[in-house]
Order: structure tokens, then C-alpha cells, then sequence
């Protein structure tokens, strides 16, 4: 679309709601753009400025945990000192304090009165964003314990092992109703969440591994997330066609698995190299979500030759793609190609 790409792609009228009248970002172009899925290179802030106001369904934000403290971690059974880059290093706990409310109250500006914010942390961060998050007046609806069951041991042996990131989810207007996929949530497939029972009440501590190397096959972040928990929380607070917005894009995990399930994503972040790296996976996933959409319009009989087997869920979709489900439906695509 160019310099008079619309935001998010889709038009907004000032109001948010969408229009003919395109809602233009004033000197700020999109750094990729394809359909259901823009990224931005710059500061959240001046992004989220321009933003019309009451646009966006659902927020997911991983903000700087301000950890990198000059300390030593264990990664790969190897000691490597504990600095992620130059924006996770405190400015000290009020400067740190006035960054929170700053984005948060940025984010809540351009939130659906009914939109959600998501906001993940450790404990150097995450109490900070509670408070500013009930400061600019969201409510919050639950604290989640993502458990990482395969979490880095402690060196120093001084301490308990690091083994949770909590999340916090609030709404917007605590008067408004928010969305909740509820019947998604208790009989969806999760198989590999060892303390989820089929058909019971999701609860509010995860089993999530940490991202698997096929998760980092073009490249990783320091702080990237796994497929399954954005899987999760995309699935449990959105619907089809719904605008969601991560302000510390990363890697994009977010934004894989807005477009896996139809949804729209805008992504910010002001480093470069990561906005490179998710603009490789998205190609990837959109590669492989093409090859599926050729097999599943594949005759029966072609189907059967391919023996693709049904994948239940995205996680099973992106972790093929170097293994034997990819060939054969390259074999069907190429085919049918011929034909």
C-alpha cells in the first residue's frame, strides 16, 4: 500500500470505527505490511499517538523486565552473564515506574472500551505494571503463572529456581463486558499442558515450555515467547477479524499467531534487527499455511497419496515445516501446479 498505507490495513474514521476515510500515520511508514499483518519501526509511544482512539481489541505487551543487572544465568549449560541489551537495563525504580505508565496509558487511550490488555513480566517488572495498569483504571480480570516446566537452573544456588512469568489481564472499562472464549478454553485441545484435564475450567497456572529451537529457527529473541502461550491467549480473548497490537513486537510471536487464526496484528518495536526477523517468520508461517490451504482443496484421492494427517493446532502447524507433512504437501502443490 505504500506511504498512504492505511493503519493496521483498514480504514479507521476518527472515532475508530471502520470507514472509506483512511486513518494515515503521519511520518511514520509501515516497515512490512501485508494483509492481517503490519510491523512498525519506531517508539511505541509515537505509534500508539497516532492511533485513533477506541480501535484496538486485545493488547499483548512483553516490556522490558530491567533485569540485565551485570549477574550470571545458566543457557544451553552455559554461564552467560544476564544482559539482554541496552533497553532492559534499569533506570532506576521511579524512571522505571514513569516508562510503565507512560505505554500503558497509551495502550489503554486506543483500546475498545471492552479491549483487553495483556502485560507479561518476572518479578522485577511485573508488580510496577500492576500498579500502573489499576492506576489508568483498568480492572484486572485474572493473574496467570505460566510455568516453565524446563526453566534455566540457579547458579548461585541461593535461590529458588526461576520458574513462572506471571500475566496479567485487564479490561479496559471495568463496566464493559469483555470477551472471553470460555467453551474454547475448557474443551480446546491442549495436549501439552500436563495439568490441563479435558472439559474442565482452564485455570490460572500454565504448563508452557519455553520456545523450541524450531521457534528460533531464523533467528531468536532474548525474550521470546512460545508459540502455545500466545496460541492461548489469542484464542481466549479474541475473535476472528479482531485488531490486535503487541507495542514490544520482538520476534512477533504475537503476530504469528494473530494470523494463524484470522486475526489482524500490528506490531512496534524499535530495533531493526527484530523487526527482520519476524518479517522471516511471518513468511514462513504464511508459506506453510499456503501449502496447507493447497492440500486441503486437494482432491480425496490426491489427499491420500499425501497421508497428511490433521493438525490440531498451530504449534503442531509451524513445527512441521522442515519435517515429512511439508514434502508431501509440496508434492500435492506441485501436482496440482502441473495440472
Amino acid at each position: 500500500m505504500g506511504a498512504e498505507a492505511l493503519a493496521f490495513g483498514v480504514a479507521f474514521t476518527s472515532k475508530g470505527a471502520q470507514s472509506e476515510d483512511c486513518h494515515t500515520m503521519k511520518n511514520i511508514k509501515p516497515f512490512f505490511e501485508k494483509p492481517r499483518f503490519t510491523l512498525y519501526h519506531a517508539d511505541c509511544l509515537d505509534v500508539l499517538g497516532q492511533l485513533p482512539e477506541n480501535s484496538v481489541d486485545m493488547v499483548f505487551a512483553d516490556p522490558p523486565y530491567f533485569l540485565s543487572s551485570g549477574t550470571f544465568t545458566c543457557q544451553n549449560g552455559r554461564m552467560v552473564p544476564v544482559k539482554k541489551a541496552d533497553w532492559d537495563l534499569s533506570k532506576g525504580m521511579e524512571a522505571d515506574f514513569e516508562f510503565q505508565r507512560a505505554w500503558i496509558g497509551a495502550v489503554r487511550r486506543v483500546l475498545k472500551p471492552e479491549g483487553t490488555l495483556w502485560v507479561s513480566g518476572t518479578y522485577h517488572s511485573i508488580y510496577q505494571c500492576g500498579m500502573a495498569i489499576q492506576l489508568a483504571g483498568f480492572k484486572i480480570l485474572n493473574d496467570i503463572s505460566w510455568f516453565k516446566p524446563n526453566a534455566s537452573p540457579n547458579l548461585s544456588c541461593r535461590y529458588f529456581t526461576a520458574s513462572h512469568e506471571t500475566l496479567i489481564w485487564a479490561v479496559k472499562d471495568p463496566k464493559a463486558k469483555h470477551k472471553f472464549n470460555y467453551h474454547e478454553m475448557r474443551d480446546g485441545n491442549w495436549p501439552r499442558d500436563k495439568w490441563k484435564k479435558p472439559h474442565t475450567q482452564m485455570r490460572s497456572v500454565w504448563w508452557i515450555d519455553t520456545p523450541r529451537p524450531m521457534e528460533k529457527t531464523f533467528g531468536k529473541h532474548p525474550t521470546q515467547k512460545p508459540i502455545d502461550l500466545l496460541q492461548r491467549i489469542v484464542l481466549a480473548s479474541t475473535d476472528r477479524n479482531d485488531l490486535i497490537l503487541d507495542p514490544f513486537a520482538g520476534s512477533s510471536t504475537t503476530g504469528l499467531a494473530a494470523y494463524y487464526y484470522d486475526r489482524k496484528y500490528v506490531g512496534i518495536d524499535t530495533d531493526e534487527q527484530y523487526l527482520e526477523l519476524s518479517k522471516k517468520r511471518f513468511e514462513n508461517l504464511a508459506s506453510i499455511m499456503k501449502r496447507r490451504e493447497v492440500y486441503d482443496q486437494a482432491s480425496s484421492e490426491e489427499q491420500q497419496v499425501a497421508q497428511v494427517r490433521e493438525l490440531p493446532d498451530m504449534y503442531e502447524l509451524y513445527s512441521d515445516e522442515d519435517g515429512p507433512g511439508r514434502k508431501k504437501r509440496a508434492a500435492v502443490s506441485t501436482e496440482r501446479k502441473g495440472q
